[in-house]
């Protein structure tokens, strides 16, 4: 069982334009499965669940979408974090969430404050994330950290703790939906070794049947992690 998996959740819009609906509707729609999924992955013993909600490069959706997203985490937070919280859910919000309006950041702070202490699955929300950004303010951070010290001497270990990811494992499961083959500038540190997976399933589409179906697939991949082949797994299949 992976202990850390990443999702990817695309195709909300063309979930709703099939279906001759605006695209707001397939946010919607979207945002709706996702504490059935978190308490999934709950049971199954997953430690984290890392959902790319909005990516530095959404801002330039049109402005109505932009307008629904926002309003759909607003939401999600008034209506679902209470549940999730009584489910053991722990909430992080990674990202440059200062690029937000002063409402949606204190609701975020509030409802991480507020899950702080739950063990049982910790859902991480990317919004305002990109992959790029995420390294280049760990290298910040970690030159605050060290002023006198030369960017020569900062290691990948040290990097990794200025992340905003640091303290969690690194991506076993990175899972696209929607029909698309790229990771799209998400966790590009932290899923280095992941293994990739890409339905064609639209996000809404995208139930208990479908992250059961990943974790089979991912239980047949043999993680080598730049090593040689495992003669004894080779043996066993």
């Amino acid at each position: 069982m992976p202990q850390h998996i990443a999702i990817i959740m695309d195709g909300n819009g063309r979930w709703a334009q099939k279906r001759h609906m605006p695209r707001t509707v397939g946010h919607a729609k979207g945002a709706a499965g996702v504490k059935a999924l978190v308490e999934h992955c709950a049971k199954l013993g997953v430690k984290y669940l890392t959902l790319f909600a909005f990516s530095t490069e959404n801002w330039s959706r049109p402005a109505d979408e932009v307008s629904t997203l926002m309003a759909l985490f607003v939401q999600y937070l008034e209506k679902e974090m209470g549940a999730l919280a009584a489910a053991g859910v722990r909430l992080k919000v990674i990202g440059d969430v200062a690029g937000f309006a002063p409402e949606l950041q204190t609701r975020i702070r509030a409802a991480e404050k507020a899950t702080q202490h739950n063990q049982a699955i910790t859902l991480v929300v990317a919004a305002n994330y990109g992959g790029q950004w995420d390294v280049v303010q760990a290298v910040r951070n970690w030159q605050a950290a060290h002023p006198e010290a030369s960017v020569s001497q900062l290691t990948q270990a040290q990097l990794a703790q200025h992340l905003s990811t640091a303290g969690m494992p690194d991506v076993d499961l990175l899972i696209r939906t929607g029909g698309e083959q790229r990771i799209s500038n998400f966790l590009l540190w932290q899923a280095a070794y992941a293994e990739l997976y890409f339905t064609d399933a639209l996000w809404p589409e995208f139930d208990e049947a479908q992250i059961n179906q990943s974790l089979h697939w991912f239980a047949t991949r043999e993680r080598r992690f730049g090593k040689v082949t495992n003669p004894n797994l080779e043996k066993a299949l």
